[in-house]
């Protein structure tokens, strides 16, 4: 990248703050390909969507491919919740370990798990994977008081989460988010005022919601559900190489453009 403009500095991989976590819906080798040639140094993380990897056919080749440039890998949170559904858990895991998947993600978004359950699937599986534990719903209409929402995720960053992913669904229109995409601004605030903002990753496939989480926390904000087209607009918005965020980082100070 070229360096000769003043950005905001970004952290290098791996990286503790400034998460991109990616959502494949299926794309082909050849798409995953192009992706990782012009986007692979900002990608932190390729989520294969729900349960897109047990249908994939060339699955262990797709992996290869996004691990052989650095990328790590999780299933959709919805295949953890259909195998604890079935009893099929310890399946699933071997499953993960057949192919060499070093994290998981888990959710409770579209079935009921207790929390104490979840906690102790967390710590299972935080003995073999890195843990992404989802915290919200998938239905907009179910609306999770504040509280619980903290009690919740203190509860699975204490069970061994490495990561809280604040839920948005694909569309960004559950969880954190209102049906019509709008930010619960008073649920987040709440939370992270007793919750430390960088163990938490914020789901924001729009552009609208990206751009006001890095105005809110900075350019170093965990993001996450990020279409794969919209890889490097993110990083544009990140570094204030775009319009909807050059006055975030820079200012117009007596004729000359001065780093924030």
């Amino acid at each position: 990248m070229p360096s000769f403009l003043n950005l905001p500095q970004r952290t290098n991989k791996p990286r503790n703050t400034g998460i991109t976590h990616v959502i494949d819906r299926g794309i082909g080798l050849r798409q995953a390909q192009d992706l990782l040639e012009t986007s692979a140094n900002y990608i932190d993380f390729i989520k294969l969507g729900w349960g897109t990897s047990y249908v994939t056919q060339n699955l262990r080749e797709k992996i290869n491919l996004y691990q052989s440039f650095g990328i790590n890998l999780c299933f959709g949170g919805t295949f953890f919740e259909i195998a604890v559904l079935q009893n099929k858990f310890d399946k699933f895991r071997k499953y993960l370990q057949d192919f060499n998947i070093t994290h998981v993600e888990i959710s409770t978004g579209s079935i009921q798990i207790p929390q104490d359950k979840k906690c102790r699937y967390i710590e299972e599986l935080a003995g073999d994977f890195i843990v992404l534990s989802e915290v919200g719903s998938k239905n907009p209409e179910q609306v999770i008081p504040p509280y619980i929402w903290i009690e919740n995720i203190q509860a699975e960053l204490a069970a061994g989460a490495w990561k809280i992913v604040a839920e948005a669904r694909e569309s960004g229109t559950a969880g954190i988010y209102r049906n019509n995409g709008e930010v619960r601004f008073g649920l987040i605030d709440e939370i992270i005022s007793q919750v430390d903002f960088n163990d938490l990753i914020f789901e924001a496939p729009q552009k609208e919601q990206q751009v006001w989480s890095i105005k809110k926390f900075g350019h170093l904000v965990n993001l996450g559900n990020i279409g794969v087209d919209d890889v490097i607009p993110l990083e544009t918005l990140r570094l204030g190489l775009r319009s909807d965020t050059i006055e975030t980082f820079h200012k117009n100070d007596q004729n000359e453009w001065m780093f924030n």
